[in-house]
């Protein structure tokens, strides 16, 4: 009954999708949506890039000034300081201070007034700290990069940061557009345009937005324009596309009730069991092979109908990708993970916690927001989370993709690549896509058995593991000798029926609870508990 009744509701709204008016104001709707986001979003990636770009290179030339002066407020440290703010344009001032704001010297020989606007904040991965302060007569705010000289002097770098005035940065948006950057924790910088009327929106106003994060930096750059504004901008169109897309609603719906005929699983049962919370998670436990520990757990799936069947994730996850619910379900896991590990997460800050994402996750940027919404002020803390990506589907080197990993980092979350070796990847694409644990497919842990002394495959990926500096997980270890072989090659994470299959958050706690009184999680464990 179920799947006719889908059917029947498809093939109707087909035929209404025939109507003209109708079909005009979706399509050219969707079609709006669509170009302005990418405009946004070209507009946010700019936006990012330049200001990673410009303090990039100042934090270069920073350490180069350092590193070619013996000592400071010298005459030869004075003259590296000139050398890089001439090759380095947007290094505007270079000041030797200590902890309490004494200055001892700059470029040009005269105080340097600044007043912070933010409080000091590291940037992941480097050595250098950045505040955002202000300069008298200058419009736009100013990166304070530092660096420790010794135990009490810093040196640090002034840059805008654009080199554009904030007017510009709205030019070619619609009409009450703006562009914000802010730091991730939402202390807001500089904004241009109608930041106000996008804060103040209400339930009922609908924006085209986008964001970008400035690599490994805390900023965030923010752009809106609404819907209205964008919209009118196209009017001209509506006359003539209506029977063009008349015919195309019709040819798209048709495709939609041919895939639905053929699914194993219907998409209106699939996006009805979403939203009944028939789509539970799983979880299987990683296991510490050096101590036996619980290290942490990767969240899997399971469709529990209201007739007690369990719909294994192989019938219904492909369709999901496809059909483009799989963004839905991983929020609905993501609300169960938390209120089913909050409290055990709580009780062990060392546990990590693994959620599967897709290919489609990575098309905006609308997960790193949801992660914050979902898990900000909750007792799972971003850095407890794991996101795991399949190397079968190759995300692409694209700015987005970089994107949305860079917003994942710069909550503290850390990325891992799972089913390693069994897609199209290279050595490059590694190492590019910025993944901090390769998860091994179970199928070249498969190839250890009774008896074997090497698995050259397995070894390789291994090495491999090694060289990006990266750490390894092994997947599917069923068998005492798989986890010896995997031991003895410095492989001390793994997960499978060797251990436990993935269980029930009720089972997942007891079995916490009990290797906690045996082995508890230790801090500094690699990996998951890193």
């Amino acid at each position: 009954m179920k799947s006719n009744y889908s059917n029947v509701l498809t093939l109707f709204c087909a035929i209404l999708a025939f109507l003209p008016i109708v079909a005009v104001d979706y399509l050219l709707d969707g079609y709006v949506r669509t170009h302005e986001q990418d405009v946004l979003q070209q507009t946010a990636d700019g936006v990012a890039s330049q200001i990673r770009t410009t303090t990039e290179g100042a934090v270069e030339s920073l350490r180069r000034i350092i590193d070619d002066s013996p000592s400071l407020c010298t005459p030869t440290f004075i003259a590296h300081v000139h050398r890089e703010i001439t090759t380095q344009l947007t290094l505007k001032q270079v000041l030797v201070e200590n902890g309490d704001g004494v200055q001892y010297c700059d470029a040009f020989g005269r105080p340097v007034a600044y007043s912070p606007l933010s409080e000091v904040l590291p940037i992941p991965g480097r050595a250098e700290t950045l505040q955002v302060v202000r300069i008298p007569n200058m419009e736009m705010p100013v990166l304070k990069l530092a660096r420790a000289y010794g135990d009490s002097r810093t040196v640090a770098g002034f840059v805008p940061l654009l080199g554009l005035p904030p007017d510009s940065l709205i030019h070619g948006l619609a009409p009450a557009g703006m562009v914000r950057v802010s730091l991730t924790n939402a202390t807001p910088i500089l904004s241009s345009g109608g930041a106000e009327a996008y804060d103040a929106r209400g339930s009922g106003d609908d924006f085209v937005s986008a964001q970008a994060f400035a690599g490994a930096l805390p900023l965030r750059v923010e752009v809106a324009v609404p819907f209205a504004m964008a919209r009118a901008r196209y009017a001209d169109l509506d006359l003539s596309l209506t029977a063009i897309a008349c015919l195309m609603s019709a040819v798209l719906l048709i495709m939609a009730l041919y895939y639905v005929r053929r699914a194993g699983v219907p998409s209106f049962d699939l996006e009805r069991a979403i939203a009944r919370g028939e789509i539970k998670p799983f979880y299987q436990p990683v296991i510490n092979l050096r101590t036996g520990a619980l290290l942490g757990c990767e969240v899997l799936c399971r469709w529990e109908k209201r007739n007690g069947k369990i719909v294994p994730p192989g019938a219904f996850i492909e369709h999901a990708e496809a059909t483009g619910l799989a963004i839905p379900m991983t929020l609905s896991l993501m609300e169960q993970v938390k209120a089913d590990l909050g409290q055990l997460a709580r009780d062990m800050p060392n546990l990590k916690i693994s959620i599967n994402l897709f290919d489609g996750h990575f098309q905006d940027g609308a997960i790193v927001e949801d992660v914050q919404a979902i898990f900000g002020g909750s007792p799972i803390a971003f850095s407890q989370l794991v996101f795991e990506i399949t190397e079968r589907r190759p995300l692409g080197n694209s700015m987005q993709t970089h994107a949305v990993i860079s917003g994942l980092h710069a909550l503290g979350a850390r990325l891992a690549l799972d089913d390693t070796g069994t897609g199209h990847s290279n050595l490059a694409y590694l190492a590019t896509l910025g993944v901090d644990i390769i998860k091994i497919d179970r199928v070249f842990v498969d190839m250890i058995k009774p008896g074997v002394a090497q698995v050259p495959v397995l070894d390789g990926l291994i090495a491999m593991s090694r060289d990006l500096g990266t750490e390894i997980v092994a997947e599917g270890v069923e068998t005492e000798d798989q986890a010896l072989y995997l031991r003895a090659r410095g492989v001390y994470q793994a997960q499978g029926f060797l251990f436990a299959p993935a269980l029930r958050a009720s089972a997942f706690k007891e079995l916490a609870s009990a290797l906690a009184t045996i082995a508890p999680v230790v801090a500094g464990s690699p990996a998951y508990a890193a």
